[in-house]
């Protein structure tokens, strides 16, 4: 399925998993700690999604509650899904190829939210001669990630 207005293709790092969705609702930015935990980060960027399909593999699911299973890649360990039983699915909006066209609109678990994320924004960047002899060190790593697009001329290293 081609990318359109409302549906968009995605997948986990290593390109073992690739998705199509579409009908993309309630773009979020989670604290909750469970979120935390799933994504090892300071919060989870989800949004509800009405249709999805696997188009290469399957995740693999971690029970995160009694209502909540989360969906990941097994083998480079990309957090996908968070499926509320019975309810919705969200994506990750980090695995979409164009991660840029869905923006959050709301923040939840609030309670949890550490407390320096509300000046991330204000945080200084690297100097120019900083930048200038990161980017010398970043032009010699070799990239494994799946590219974030589906392509048939993709090596699949190791499978």
């Amino acid at each position: 399925m081609a990318e359109g207005p409302d549906t968009r293709t995605g997948g986990c790092q290593c390109g073992a998993i690739r998705y199509c969705a579409e009908g993309f609702k309630r773009p979020s930015i989670c604290h909750c700690r469970m979120c935390q935990k799933a994504v090892g980060g300071p919060f989870a960027a989800l949004v509800v999604v009405e249709n999805l399909s696997w188009t290469r593999g399957e995740p693999a699911y971690f029970q995160s509650s009694n209502l909540v299973r989360r969906g990941f890649c097994r083998d480079c360990g990309t957090p996908l899904t968070y499926e509320f039983e019975g309810s919705h699915i969200d994506i990750t909006i980090a695995s979409l190829d164009r991660p840029d066209l869905v923006a959050p609109q709301v923040q939840l678990g609030l309670e949890s939210r550490l407390t320096w994320c509300e000046g991330l924004a204000e945080l200084p960047t690297r100097t120019e001669d900083a930048e200038a002899a990161a980017q010398v060190v970043f032009s010699g790593i070799r990239n494994f990630q799946h590219p974030d697009q589906d392509t048939d001329t993709w090596p699949e290293a190791g499978r």
